[in-house]
């Protein structure tokens, strides 16, 4: 990509021009190191408008455990990071991805360490992920580490996606459920009250409820829509804010049964990741630090902020954790064991895998719970719809036949 640029030489003479780089960052260096002080740096072409709203990484977590996996055997087979790294941005097939391990490997050949150059692409490698790669760095051992991290991948992700595909099917057949009704209100029902209506027959109180509903959709319906979509608007801008994801954090935790399988998902988290970075040599301090960053809820996030600053004061983390009622008893009376063992690893390892099973039964049961309810609640839906329209009708093909 080409940058314009306007710089000062060490003479104090102003200079101005252009250059070729993968990324903004690479551009700074690579002018730095000519000698001159970035005044001014900015892309030639401006990015487009679109482009600036991104849904997602477009990066999968299967592409990354399948990155990790190759980075392993490579790093097996005694070949250097820079190698790696060249060769795995000319395969990759996710755009993406391949421009920014290319962006790497030019970090890579100017002198940067591996976790320095994945720590500046957070939306790819989350914290997480680059302490871990940091470990290895440091022990020697890169080909464990990554290893490692596809392991751990592949159990979060098979852990996270089951909780989200549970809520998959009900969301659907709700949506539908409800679009139905609306075509109806807005449709069916309007036409069916103008022949009751004209009829001249008594319509019953319940029917009359239903008229209303659909008299209500036809006219503020357009206002209704409106409101809901500046009400969904104001929710997710108010938990984009600091209040806002705490107080939906908490309330996560506190609906009933569906609070139950985020503590254990939450509590699953904590144990891998704690788990498998210990297993790695990083210090606890430093663990719990980066499983507080990567939990995913502002109120585990919080326990364990907290946390560490007590175990920095010199307390032990069992002890520090047993203060907070989201944090069962027996977790902490395990941690407390593998304290006193010198065995909190494998501790973790275990607690892991027990929270793991437990979110997967968890959804289980929901599931096999949720799809009866929906059954018997749409049931009852349109067969009250169907019966207050329907009885009516019938009403007046009787007196028309007597």
């Amino acid at each position: 990509m080409l940058y314009l640029y306007k710089a000062l030489e060490s003479s104090g003479a102003r200079k101005e021009g252009s250059i070729e780089a993968v990324s903004i960052d690479i551009a700074i260096d690579s002018l730095q190191k000519r000698g001159l002080i970035i005044a001014e740096i900015e892309p030639a072409e401006k990015e487009a408008w679109y482009n600036q709203f991104s849904i997602g990484t477009g990066v999968s977590n299967k592409e990354i455990v399948i990155l990790s996996r190759q980075m392993a055997t490579l790093f097996d087979a005694q070949i250097s990071a820079l190698k790696i790294f060249s060769l795995l941005s000319a395969e990759v097939e996710n755009d993406t991805l391949r421009k920014k391990l290319a962006v790497i490997t030019d970090d890579l050949q100017a002198g940067s360490s591996i976790s320095k150059s994945l720590s500046r692409h957070p939306e790819i490698f989350s914290e997480f992920y680059v302490n871990m790669v940091k470990s290895g760095e440091e022990t020697g051992k890169l080909n464990e580490t990554f290893n490692y991290l596809a392991d751990y991948l592949d159990r979060s992700y098979e852990v996270v996606s089951k909780a989200k595909n549970a809520l998959i099917y009900p969301a659907f057949v709700i949506s539908v459920f409800i679009a139905v009704m609306v075509l109806m209100f807005t449709f069916i029902i309007p036409k069916i009250s103008v022949i009751l209506v004209d009829s001249g027959q008594p319509v019953p109180f319940y029917t009359q409820i239903v008229f209303g509903i659909s008299d209500f959709f036809l006219n503020y319906g357009v206002l209704l829509l409106a409101g809901l979509v500046v009400a969904v608007f104001l929710f997710i801008r108010y938990i984009r804010t600091e209040a806002g994801a705490r107080a939906f954090a908490k309330f996560k935790l506190e609906v009933p049964y569906v609070g139950d399988l985020y503590k254990k998902l939450y509590l699953s988290i904590i144990a891998d990741n704690m788990n498998t970075m210990v297993y790695s040599g990083i210090p606890m301090v430093r663990a719990i630090e980066v499983t507080a960053s990567v939990v995913g809820n502002d109120v585990y996030k919080d326990i364990l902020l907290e946390s560490l600053t007590a175990v920095k004061g010199g307390s032990s983390f069992s002890q520090s954790l047993s203060q907070y009622e989201e944090m069962p008893g027996m977790l902490i009376q395990m941690i407390r064991v593998g304290e006193e063992t010198g065995e909190l690893g494998s501790i973790l390892k275990t607690m892991a895998k027990f929270y793991q099973r437990e979110v997967v039964n968890a959804v289980d049961t929901m599931v096999s719970l949720i799809e009866p309810i929906m059954i018997v609640m749409l049931g009852l839906g349109v067969g009250t719809l169907l019966a207050s329209v329907l009885i009516p009708i019938y009403n007046i093909a009787n007196s028309a036949g007597a």
